[in-house]
């Protein structure tokens, strides 16, 4: 793994954690528990994956239609999976 990629996961790492840091949801949320008499051990885990791209696939910024894609495809978001990924300020359009 190159130095380049090693910063770049290291940075994404850091984004990660200080998004978790400065939710007030999160932070509300664990200060509820502590009020209700337990200790909060928050771990999370994620797995993110590395593709080198080839010169002829997308570049970077490209978008894909979702209408392109076949629904059988597609992503099955469950409400608690939006709320996590507002917690992490992540947004994602409505297909409407």
């Amino acid at each position: 793994m190159d130095d380049r990629l090693k910063e770049l996961m290291q940075e994404l790492g850091n984004a990660i954690n200080e998004s978790l840091s400065d939710s007030d949801r999160i932070a509300a949320a664990i200060g509820e528990i502590k009020r209700a008499g337990y200790d909060v051990f928050l771990v999370l885990e994620a797995t993110i994956g590395f593709n080198k791209r080839e010169d002829s696939e997308e570049e970077e910024g490209d978008v894909v239609d979702v209408q392109t894609i076949p629904a059988s495809e597609r992503i099955r978001w469950t409400s608690q999976d939006a709320k996590f990924l507002k917690a992490l300020k992540i947004s994602v359009e409505d297909e409407g």
